[in-house]
């Protein structure tokens, strides 16, 4: 399998031949730079690059790499001109003048740097073929800066891997040096980036459960999640188990989580119009309904009916993460087909467990529930864009309905739901303001006991950077990340973890084999029949970028049910030996879905390659 790097990586090593260097060429540190002569950044880097050069000495080499900005004639025209520079020497000579001449590059910096070079002086033929040169060079350039992420200018990569972080001596410092913090943070990154992530640390942690249990500690490792934790208050005291914490609590920020995608798919996502959202949607329904039909074919009206739910979920970061890792092989439109069925199987789900899996209702609880949904609708309607009512109303919120008997995973999607998005910032005016704000800083750099930004600047800078994401967006960008690298893992430590013995599937055999039927056989069946009748039918379009048999594999893949389907196992089976037989069969399910899956995408993707 292929796997799809993350683009903070120079695609194009450097060439001891080819690139602009300074330093010697066996420096232990390279920094290379994908910068234009007409952007002002770009200028005002050179500075600070030169102190840093200063800085390490011949522990540094430096490179130059062009990225002419899009739509400025001059920037592309000034990174021509310096290529037609006959050997090294000339080229800085004509990059230092080019860079430092003027405050903003001019037609008479690009005149003054020609004769400098004595472009006049040659011969017709000659000037042909440097212009020719001087354009591949810099085309090859503008490639390898999209290629390896440089979609800003200056844009640097310190040992090859992309720096983002700010231009000041220590952070840069840091950075060319290695320290340890910065190691840490850069495979932080680095891992976080990486599309299978998720699901690869999830299957770890899965992993793990399951060795544990089947070993010698595996008692000690139950009794771990049975420990009581909680709060007392004189006479009044609230506590549950950490597996309950977990389930109940912790798993209100991945519900969150996904109630913030279901609503940005539908609003700004690919289910915004009816068009493009037909076909994962009617995918998503047969996904839904064929496993649940087939799980209760198979198990008839035993004790165990009432999991009928366990087959119809989901787990997207399994899911998406092997098409990642199959890359090139799976369309891009086939993984927004897969990602956005899931959305809507997710949807499905919750909708689920809020009717069939939850406990007795006690409507003293839920009717003081409902007093806390108004407020989250005033404050919405109010514009209220600070994130801190809406988070205290939702802890409120969620004890209300783990009091009523709802199941409190719910209280994070409707916080969701209110959770306010808002018009786009208008990004021209937002960095006016900032610039302003900067500059006015600057000025004022060195005054005597100043040591950095006014408090007033901090604020406004502040307010600007508040502007720039809605709230909805802002929670998304840091719950999703513990979410799923958090949340998941730590449930699949509290809940995969199952002792094998030879009495596990004593008398659940129907049971293992409706889970497994419905996800397998289920999951793809319903997902092409339900979308082949929307295609007939002409509600849905299936793009040309996938065929039949690829969405096939697609919806084989949905069968792996994992997260969603574990929890509401957990909620459908109270007896823990229905429970762990449930697992073994989600598990099975879910490894068997993985290969029929891969399979179908690499066979539809051979295909297509003859």
């Amino acid at each position: 399998m292929s796997v799809v790097a993350p683009r903070n990586w120079l695609d194009r090593p450097v060439d001891d031949e080819t690139d602009h260097i300074l330093g010697r060429i066996n420096a232990p540190i390279t920094l290379v730079e994908y910068g234009s002569y007409a952007c002002p950044y770009c200028r005002a880097a050179n500075q600070r690059i030169a102190e840093v050069r200063d800085q390490f000495g011949e522990r540094l080499r430096y490179v130059f790499r062009h990225r002419p900005l899009v739509g400025v004639e001059l920037a592309r025209r000034a990174a021509e001109l310096v290529e037609r520079a006959q050997d090294h020497t000339r080229f800085w000579a004509a990059h230092e003048k080019l860079m430092t001449r003027s405050h903003v590059l001019t037609e008479d910096d690009l005149l003054a740097v020609a004769a400098d070079l004595g472009l006049a002086a040659g011969g017709e033929r000659e000037d042909e073929e440097a212009i020719s040169k001087a354009k591949a060079r810099v085309d090859a350039d503008e490639a390898s800066a999209q290629a390896s992420g440089a979609l800003i200018t200056p844009t640097f990569f310190i040992n090859g891997r992309r720096y983002d972080g700010p231009w000041d001596e220590s952070a840069f410092s840091d950075a060319m040096l290695g320290t340890l913090g910065h190691h840490v943070r850069a495979a932080a990154l680095d891992f976080a980036s990486w599309g299978p992530s998720a699901g690869v640390l999830l299957l770890l942690a899965t992993l793990i459960a399951v060795a544990l249990a089947n070993t010698t500690v595996g008692p000690q490792f139950a009794a771990l999640w049975e420990q009581r934790f909680g709060l007392t208050l004189g006479s009044l005291s609230f506590a549950m188990s950490l597996k309950e914490w977990i389930n109940d609590g912790l798993l209100t920020l991945f519900f969150l989580v996904v109630g913030l995608e279901i609503k940005r798919e539908f609003t700004v996502g690919h289910l915004t119009g009816w068009r493009s959202a037909a076909l994962p949607v009617a995918g998503a329904l047969g996904g839904m309904v064929a496993p649940a039909l087939l799980y209760l074919a198979v198990v008839g009206l035993a004790a165990w009916s009432h999991g009928w739910g366990v087959p119809m979920s989901t787990d997207t970061a399994f899911a998406v993460a092997l098409i990642v890792m199959l890359g090139r092989r799976v369309p891009v439109e086939l993984r927004i087909f897969l990602t956005a069925a899931a959305i809507v199987d997710d949807l499905g789900a919750i909708l689920a467990v809020a009717a069939f899996y939850s406990g007795e209702l006690r409507l003293i609880y839920l009717a003081a529930a409902v007093p806390l949904v108004g407020v989250l609708a005033m404050l919405n309607r109010s514009h209220v864009y600070t994130l801190f009512p809406y988070v205290l109303v939702g802890v409120a919120l969620w004890a209300s309905v783990l009091a009523s008997g709802l199941h409190p995973t719910l209280a994070g999607v409707i916080l969701a739901l209110f959770i306010p998005t808002r018009p786009p910032a208008n990004l021209i005016s937002l960095t006016t303001q900032a610039n302003a704000i900067i500059t006015a800083e600057a000025r004022r750099g060195g005054e005597v006991l100043r040591h950095g930004p006014s408090v007033p600047a901090l604020r406004a800078l502040d307010a600007i950077h508040d502007r720039l994401e809605s709230p909805a967006d802002r929670l998304l960008r840091h719950a999703g990340a513990r979410s799923s690298y958090l949340v998941l893992p730590l449930f699949a430590l509290a809940n995969a973890g199952v002792a094998v013995t030879p009495g596990t599937f004593g008398g659940r055999e129907r049971l293992i084999a409706a889970i497994v039927v419905g996800l397998t056989i289920g999951k793809p069946i319903g997902i092409m029949a339900f979308s082949t009748l929307a295609v007939l039918l002409k509600v849905a379009v299936k793009p040309r970028e996938y065929s039949w048999l690829q969405l096939a594999g697609a919806g084989a893949l949905a069968g792996i049910g994992f997260t969603m389907s574990l929890f509401i196992a957990g909620q459908a089976f109270p007896v823990e030996a229905d429970f762990e037989a449930a697992k073994i069969a989600v598990f099975a399910a879910s490894a068997l879905s993985v290969a029929i899956g891969v399979t179908l995408l690499l066979l539809a993707g051979k295909e297509q390659a003859e």
